[in-house]
C-alpha cells in the first residue's frame, strides 16, 4: 500500500513538472521574440552593457599593448629580414597613412628591425605568447557572455583560447601578406585589400565555434555573424585609424616617444572595445538569423523549470 501511494504521488508531480517545463520554453520563446523586436543597434548596445563591455575593453587593451603589438612588430621585422635600413615605425606609417613630421616622430620612437633579431627566438616568442594566453581566456569568457552560453571550464577556455590566439596572429599575417605583399597599382591594391577581408571573415566566423559552448549550432548562420568582424576589423578600424590616429598623434608629438606610446595605447583601447563589440554584434546577428529552436537549444537557460521526478 505504501508503494502504491508513493507511485500515486509521483504521477501528479510529473504531470505538474511537464507544464512547468513547457511554460519555461514558452517564456523563453516570448523573451526571444521580444529581443528580436528591439532595434538592432539598441540590442547590440544592451548586450555590450550586459557583458560589462567597458571594463572588459580596458583589460583587453592592456594585453594588446603588451602582447599582440610586440608580436606584430617582431613579425614585421622578420618579414623585412631584420635589415638595418628598415625602421619599425614604417609599420605604423603604412597602416595609419602617416607622413611628414608625424611620420618622423613615430620613426624616431622606434629602432631598426635589426635590433629585434635577438628576440626572434623560441624563448623570445614564447614569452609574448604565454602572456597572450590569459588574454585569450578573457576573450573566451566575453564571447560566452555575449552569446548567452554556459561558460566553458577553465581547461577548455585555456586550450581553446590558446588556439584562438594563434589563429588570430596567423590571420593578421595572412591579411598583411595579401594586402601589402608587394608593389601594385592603385586598382590592384584596392582589389587585394578587398581579398584580404576573406581571412578576417573566416576567422571571426570560426571564433564562436571555438570559444563558445556548442558554438557550432546554427553553423551556416555563423558566416553571417562573422560579417561583424569584417565590418569592424576589416573596414571601420582601418578607416578610423587613418582618419583619427594622425591628428591625435600630431597633437602628442611634443611629448616625444612618450606621446607616441600614449597614442598607440589609446588605439589599443579602441581595438579592445572593437573585440567586445564584435562579440556582441555577431551574437545578435546569429540570434536574429538562426531558427528560434536552435537559439533556445544553444543558449543557457537562466531560469530553468523544476526537473521532472525520475520514476523508480
Amino acid at each position: 500500500m505504501e508503494e502504491e501511494s508513493e507511485q500515486a504521488a509521483i504521477v501528479p508531480a510529473a504531470v505538474q513538472a511537464r507544464p512547468s517545463r513547457l511554460d519555461g520554453v514558452n517564456k523563453r520563446l516570448a523573451a526571444l521574440a521580444q529581443r528580436r523586436r528591439v532595434s538592432f543597434f539598441v540590442a547590440v548596445g544592451q548586450r555590450f552593457n550586459e557583458v560589462d563591455g567597458g571594463n572588459q575593453s580596458v583589460v583587453l587593451s592592456v594585453t594588446l599593448f603588451t602582447t599582440v603589438l610586440p608580436l606584430i612588430i617582431l613579425s614585421f621585422s622578420h618579414a623585412s629580414g631584420f635589415t638595418e635600413n628598415v625602421n619599425v615605425g614604417t609599420l605604423f606609417d603604412r597602416e595609419a597613412g602617416l607622413s611628414g613630421a608625424t611620420s618622423q616622430a613615430v620613426r624616431s620612437a622606434f629602432g631598426t628591425a635589426s635590433g629585434l633579431r635577438s628576440s626572434w627566438s623560441v624563448i623570445g616568442l614564447a614569452g609574448f605568447l604565454v602572456w597572450g594566453i590569459p588574454m585569450a581566456v578573457s576573450v573566451a569568457a566575453i564571447f560566452a557572455k555575449a552569446w548567452r552560453r554556459e561558460a566553458l571550464s577553465f581547461g577548455h577556455r585555456l586550450w581553446r583560447g590558446t588556439v584562438w590566439f594563434l589563429l588570430y596572429m596567423l590571420t593578421l599575417t595572412i591579411r598583411d601578406r595579401i594586402a601589402f605583399g608587394g608593389d601594385h597599382s592603385v586598382a590592384e591594391q584596392l582589389a587585394l585589400v578587398a581579398v584580404s577581408l576573406v581571412p578576417i571573415w573566416l576567422f571571426w566566423s570560426a571564433t564562436p565555434a571555438l570559444l563558445v559552448r556548442e558554438g557550432w549550432r546554427g553553423g551556416r548562420f555563423l558566416l553571417k555573424a562573422g560579417l561583424a568582424g569584417v565590418a569592424i576589423q576589416g573596414v571601420v578600424l582601418p578607416v578610423g585609424l587613418r582618419l583619427v590616429f594622425p591628428p591625435m598623434l600630431s597633437s602628442w608629438t611634443g611629448f616625444g616617444p612618450i606621446g607616441v606610446s600614449m597614442a598607440i595605447i589609446t588605439w589599443c583601447g579602441v581595438i579592445g572595445i572593437s573585440w567586445v563589440v564584435i562579440a556582441c554584434l555577431g551574437a545578435v546577428l546569429w540570434e536574429r538569423s538562426a531558427p528560434a529552436d536552435t537559439v533556445l537549444a544553444a543558449e543557457a537557460d537562466e531560469n530553468p523549470g523544476p526537473p521532472a521526478p525520475e520514476p523508480n
